[in-house]
């Protein structure tokens, strides 16, 4: 039977729980494995630990709760640990995904789904630590934290409208939210991004995005970044007003037409 705590975890009706823990001969040895037995409803429950498994989900829905993310960790070294593909409903939580190798990965990579990603860590990708993409990419991802990933912290693009909310993004090595391409237009609502090594966002490329209740602050350049083809809401001479972006080196809010200039792009 699972414990209080795991059932704690609201559980879809009629499903079952099918629970991980490596140390357990009872139990699934890695989230993959217990997925390939779940059924549409049932929740795949992870117990603490740290566990080498690359997470691949398409064209379902997808209801993986772990223990919390300071107490469950899933790396790769051969890919990004956590692939969604029209992933349709379903919520992910609680768990830490690390990516550990050296090729062009990132920590989350979610293609045109919908589910809610919520209470997790995406840390060292060698892209962007989280990329929500595609023009049925809906998904909600909030109060995640995305930190030392080798370029930003999340990057919305390729027409993809998330729900990106109270988030904290911290010590990326570019920008803490990035989002680019028209038909782009995310909500991006009360996230923290702080200490990323440029600013703390960045709209390029024809991209839109609705910015209101954010906190830029101690990143080494601005606190938002613009190209003149983007299209901000508020528009950009109020984003000063609606989020608090003064606590940077240069300035609260510019707009470029060359955004990357610094990284040589």
């Amino acid at each position: 039977m699972p414990s209080i705590e795991e059932q704690d975890s609201p559980l879809p009706a009629g499903g079952r729980t099918l629970i991980v823990d490596a140390t357990d001969a009872q139990c699934y040895p890695l989230p993959s494995a217990a997925l390939l037995d779940a059924g549409e409803y049932d929740r795949i429950y992870i117990r603490p630990g740290i566990y080498e498994d690359k997470v691949f989900v398409s064209d379902r829905r997808v209801w993986l709760i772990g223990a919390g993310r300071d107490q469950v960790q899933i790396y790769c070294r051969r890919g990004g640990p956590l692939y969604l593909q029209r992933v349709s409903g379903g919520r992910i939580a609680g768990i830490t995904f690390r990516y550990v190798g050296s090729d062009q990965h990132s920590a989350m990579n979610v293609l045109d789904s919908t589910c809610v990603i919520a209470h997790c860590r995406a840390m060292e990708g060698i892209l962007s630590g989280v990329i929500l993409y595609g023009p049925e990419c809906r998904v909600t991802f909030s109060d995640n934290e995305v930190c030392r990933n080798r370029e930003s912290g999340i990057f919305v693009f390729a027409g993809a409208q998330p729900r990106v909310a109270d988030n904290r993004c911290l010590e990326n090595h570019h920008f803490g939210i990035a989002v680019r391409d028209a038909g782009s237009l995310p909500e991006i609502i009360r996230n923290q991004c702080e200490r990323n090594m440029l600013s703390g966002m960045l709209l390029f490329h024809h991209a839109g995005a609705l910015l209101v209740d954010n906190v830029c602050r101690d990143n080494q350049h601005w606190g938002v970044v613009l190209t003149p083809d983007t299209h901000p809401n508020p528009a950009a001479a109020e984003l000063p007003i609606l989020n608090q972006l003064a606590v940077n080196p240069r300035g609260a809010c510019t707009m470029t037409d060359e955004p990357l200039a610094d990284i040589g792009r």
